[in-house]
């Protein structure tokens, strides 16, 4: 399986919900890196840490984040997506970026993800501090 298609199926399995299927993208010590200064920033490692970390975004949203991936490419190991993402927080403005995941893949799973968005500051504000 290329690399582009193991990030095929956790886009499929991110958009179905598939808590299961997402997990089993992942390695045993998959790394997010997440950007920024904000309560979600930081890295989490391993799919439980991953999945809870996704499921934060879900939890301050009030179940409003959406991810689409608008195309992807690969290079070896390496397979760029971009994405637009948005949210809604009471007292925030609403969230609705353009940005890059990078993903790293490794034995036919994904070993590492790194985010880039196109306004890290306006990202931050909306995440807010813990």
């Amino acid at each position: 399986m290329s690399a582009i298609d193991v990030v095929g199926q956790y886009g499929a399995a991110m958009a179905a919900g598939d808590m299961a299927a997402l997990a089993a993208t992942f390695s045993p010590d998959a790394v997010w890196h997440q950007p920024g200064a904000n309560q979600v920033s930081g890295d989490h490692i391993g799919p439980d840490a991953i999945l809870a970390h996704l499921g934060t975004f879900m939890e301050l949203s009030g179940g409003t984040f959406a991810l689409e991936t608008d195309s992807a490419t690969e290079s070896g190991d390496l397979v760029s997506a971009t994405v637009r993402f948005r949210a809604q927080r009471p007292g925030q403005p609403d969230l609705d970026q353009h940005g890059v995941d990078v993903f790293r893949i490794t034995d036919g799973r994904i070993a590492e993800v790194w985010l880039i968005s196109e306004d890290q500051a306006a990202e931050d504000r909306f995440w807010g501090s813990v």
